[in-house]
Protein backbone atom coordinates (compact mmCIF):
# COMPACT_ATOMS: atom_id res chain seq x y z
CA UNK A 1 0.00 0.00 0.00
CA UNK A 2 3.11 2.40 0.54
CA UNK A 3 4.46 1.71 -2.23
CA UNK A 4 1.11 2.05 -4.11
CA UNK A 5 0.84 5.66 -2.73
CA UNK A 6 4.54 6.78 -3.17
CA UNK A 7 4.10 5.79 -7.07
CA UNK A 8 0.82 7.66 -7.01
CA UNK A 9 2.53 11.04 -5.75
CA UNK A 10 5.76 10.84 -7.99
CA UNK A 11 2.96 10.13 -10.77
CA UNK A 12 1.00 13.35 -9.73
CA UNK A 13 3.92 15.47 -9.17
CA UNK A 14 5.68 14.49 -12.51
CA UNK A 15 2.03 15.34 -14.51
CA UNK A 16 2.54 18.74 -12.26
CA UNK A 17 5.58 19.81 -13.56
CA UNK A 18 5.48 18.67 -17.03
CA UNK A 19 1.84 21.10 -16.80
CA UNK A 20 4.04 23.95 -14.90
CA UNK A 21 6.64 23.47 -17.80
CA UNK A 22 4.27 24.02 -20.07
CA UNK A 23 2.49 27.20 -18.65
CA UNK A 24 6.06 28.69 -18.46
CA UNK A 25 6.87 27.90 -22.21
CA UNK A 26 4.10 30.34 -22.85
CA UNK A 27 3.93 32.63 -19.63
CA UNK A 28 7.60 32.46 -18.70
CA UNK A 29 10.29 34.92 -19.13
CA UNK A 30 10.80 38.22 -17.76
CA UNK A 31 8.04 40.27 -19.49
CA UNK A 32 4.92 38.18 -20.36
CA UNK A 33 3.52 38.11 -17.08
CA UNK A 34 3.86 41.61 -17.04
CA UNK A 35 1.89 42.51 -19.89
CA UNK A 36 -1.06 40.14 -19.82
CA UNK A 37 -1.16 41.80 -16.28
CA UNK A 38 -1.45 44.92 -17.84
CA UNK A 39 -3.79 44.53 -20.52
CA UNK A 40 -6.17 42.05 -18.17
CA UNK A 41 -7.23 45.95 -16.87
CA UNK A 42 -8.06 47.30 -20.25
CA UNK A 43 -7.12 47.34 -23.79
CA UNK A 44 -3.61 49.27 -24.24
CA UNK A 45 -1.94 50.56 -27.74
CA UNK A 46 1.52 49.86 -28.08
CA UNK A 47 3.43 52.90 -26.55
CA UNK A 48 0.97 52.45 -23.65
CA UNK A 49 2.01 49.01 -22.80
CA UNK A 50 5.48 50.07 -23.35
CA UNK A 51 5.39 52.93 -20.41
CA UNK A 52 3.33 51.20 -18.09
CA UNK A 53 6.50 48.19 -18.20
CA UNK A 54 9.08 49.78 -16.90
CA UNK A 55 12.75 48.85 -18.53
CA UNK A 56 11.16 47.13 -21.03
CA UNK A 57 12.66 47.53 -24.99
CA UNK A 58 10.01 48.43 -27.84
CA UNK A 59 11.81 45.28 -30.00
CA UNK A 60 10.85 43.04 -26.96
CA UNK A 61 7.79 44.23 -26.51
CA UNK A 62 6.87 43.60 -29.93
CA UNK A 63 8.28 40.05 -30.06
CA UNK A 64 6.79 38.80 -26.85
CA UNK A 65 3.18 40.57 -28.10
CA UNK A 66 3.67 38.49 -31.21
CA UNK A 67 4.48 35.43 -28.75
CA UNK A 68 1.11 36.27 -26.67
CA UNK A 69 -0.48 36.38 -29.87
CA UNK A 70 0.74 33.17 -31.25
CA UNK A 71 -1.10 31.51 -28.22
CA UNK A 72 -4.40 32.81 -28.34
CA UNK A 73 -3.72 35.43 -24.94
CA UNK A 74 -4.15 39.14 -26.93
CA UNK A 75 -5.31 39.75 -29.92
CA UNK A 76 -4.00 42.89 -32.22
CA UNK A 77 -5.87 45.37 -33.65
CA UNK A 78 -5.15 48.10 -36.12
CA UNK A 79 -7.20 51.11 -35.53
CA UNK A 80 -8.70 52.91 -38.85
CA UNK A 81 -6.82 56.18 -37.37
CA UNK A 82 -4.51 58.78 -38.75
CA UNK A 83 -1.53 57.93 -37.83
CA UNK A 84 -2.05 54.04 -37.41
CA UNK A 85 -2.79 52.98 -33.80
CA UNK A 86 -2.24 49.22 -33.14
CA UNK A 87 -4.02 48.24 -29.79
CA UNK A 88 -3.69 45.01 -27.81
CA UNK A 89 -6.28 43.69 -25.60
CA UNK A 90 -6.43 40.48 -23.64
CA UNK A 91 -8.49 37.48 -25.16
CA UNK A 92 -10.94 35.61 -22.91
CA UNK A 93 -9.32 32.83 -23.09
CA UNK A 94 -5.74 35.35 -21.68
CA UNK A 95 -8.81 35.87 -18.90
CA UNK A 96 -8.41 33.42 -17.45
CA UNK A 97 -5.20 34.48 -16.20
CA UNK A 98 -6.10 37.14 -14.29
CA UNK A 99 -5.97 35.43 -11.10
CA UNK A 100 -2.46 33.83 -11.44
CA UNK A 101 -1.22 37.61 -12.41
CA UNK A 102 -3.43 38.37 -9.35
CA UNK A 103 -1.88 36.14 -7.06
CA UNK A 104 1.37 36.57 -8.14
CA UNK A 105 1.59 40.29 -7.23
CA UNK A 106 0.02 39.73 -4.03
CA UNK A 107 3.38 37.42 -3.04
CA UNK A 108 5.24 39.71 -4.59
CA UNK A 109 4.25 42.67 -2.72
CA UNK A 110 4.29 40.44 0.71
CA UNK A 111 7.91 39.36 -0.34
CA UNK A 112 9.02 42.92 -1.49
CA UNK A 113 7.95 44.30 2.18
CA UNK A 114 9.45 40.90 3.77
CA UNK A 115 13.06 41.89 2.50
CA UNK A 116 12.72 45.26 2.86
CA UNK A 117 12.17 45.27 6.96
Amino acid sequence: MGNQLTTEKVTECKKSVKAIHDVMDIIGGKWKISIIACLCYHPMRFSEVLKEIEGISGKVLSKELKDLEMNQLVTRTVLDTQPITVEYAITEYGRTLKEVTSVIADWGMKHRQRIMS
